[in-house]
């Protein structure tokens, strides 16, 4: 919006107004602003929560210390939609439509999250939407985000073309090559394009949900990996950056930037209530939207393998619940005391605020491993 009203109406007749054309100004002026909105609306959001009676309520089998935290406010994930959302629509190029896709990721799986919180307040209990209506709802956003895509491809506007770590010249297109030989074999292509976008939207979401169990500790992972996300769209959309990283370059993708920096500024801001002791918690309404636009970011920028360092620790988490479940069936014993594995610390007597402290400074050095990996190749 300001985009189209200070650079491409006023600038011809104003000069300064040309800085709106730098894409570095506006993420820098959108995670501000994002961080603004979030600290501003924190307390009457919190407010209405308490009045409305939408308090968490708490595993009865999860750590003791944990009690005391039942009827905190949750929910307050609306709170880093509305902050990633009103940036964005004010600072980034809306004709531009990666835009549209990273927020409609958002806001879909923001709309599940909400459903799923809403069935846990009216039925006060820990357990929403069962496991099957999340996954069909899940599913059928994929299917809509890889038609969206395919669609994108067709016009030139996008590459199925995946980036591989350590790998100069070995590109794999996602799409399988061979269609273009012969187009009976482009179905068969397609299902495993989205069956991918599934592994990484879906697997992505639902590990930044498995990790919001302690206070503040999705928030502060989701800030390393978006400022990283951040800089990954921007090399990604700069000719220059990306021909001498040797990334594929999209011409689009520097309008992420805007996107990943106001994610950046609404998680710093919503962890200024939810840190330890959390005021708020995000609920899945927020740990499913953020998962989502850091699966759809990575999606889109073909950094699909660099995402599973950059959410390092979400990984982590998700794995430990897998090995738990599969391990208890198999051979009827736990393998940690309890999962995610951040509980498994807290039963190991670890307290709450050195288990999201170590936690931060491991997704940091991932992170920062990731970025690394850029000229490694």
């Amino acid at each position: 919006m300001l985009y189209w009203l200070f650079f491409e109406q006023l600038f011809p007749a104003v000069t300064p107004f040309r800085i709106f054309g730098y894409v570095t100004f506006r993420t820098l002026a959108a995670s501000l602003f994002a961080l603004l909105l979030s600290v501003v609306l924190g307390p009457w959001l919190i407010r209405k929560l308490r009045a409305l009676q939408i308090g968490q309520h708490i595993r009865e089998d999860g750590p003791e210390s944990h009690l005391k935290k039942q009827g905190t406010p949750t929910m307050g994930g609306l709170l880093i939609i509305i902050s990633v959302l009103v940036p964005t629509l004010m600072f980034a190029n809306l004709r531009n439509p990666y835009v549209w896709v990273a927020l409609g990721g958002m806001l879909g799986y923001g709309l599940i999250g909400l459903l799923d919180d809403l069935a846990k307040v009216r039925r006060a209990r820990s357990l929403g939407l069962t496991p099957r209506q999340k996954m069909i709802m899940q599913v059928i956003l994929v299917l809509l985000l890889g038609a969206c895509l395919l669609f994108l491809r067709e016009k030139g506007l996008y590459t199925t073309d995946m980036n591989v770590p350590f790998f100069k010249n070995w590109r794999p297109d996602l799409l399988v090559d061979s269609w273009m030989t012969n187009p009976w074999t482009y179905p068969l292509g397609a299902i495993f394009f989205i069956g991918f976008l599934w592994l990484v939207v879906v697997g992505s979401s639902n590990a930044v949900n498995l990790t919001d169990g302690l206070d503040g500790l999705a928030t502060g992972l989701m800030i390393i990996a978006g400022g990283a996300m951040t800089v990954l769209c921007y090399v990604s959309g700069h000719a220059q950056f990306a021909a001498y990283l040797d990334i594929a370059r999209l011409s689009g993708a520097a309008e992420l930037t805007i996107f990943a920096g106001s994610l950046t500024g609404a998680c710093l801001g919503f962890l200024w209530y939810n840190a330890h002791p959390a005021e708020v918690f995000m609920g899945d309404v927020g740990s499913l939207s953020i998962g989502a636009s850091l699966g759809v970011l990575a999606v889109l920028i073909k950094q699909e393998i660099l995402l599973i360092f950059i959410g390092g620790v979400y990984v982590i988490e998700a794995l430990s619940v897998i090995i738990q479940v599969a391990g208890y069936k198999l051979t009827g014993r736990r393998v940690f005391l309890m999962a995610p594995i951040h509980h498994h610390f807290e039963k190991l007597g670890w307290e709450e605020s050195k288990v999201i402290a170590r936690f931060w400074i491991a997704g940091l050095v991932m992170a920062l491993m990731a970025l690394t990996t850029l000229k490694l190749r």
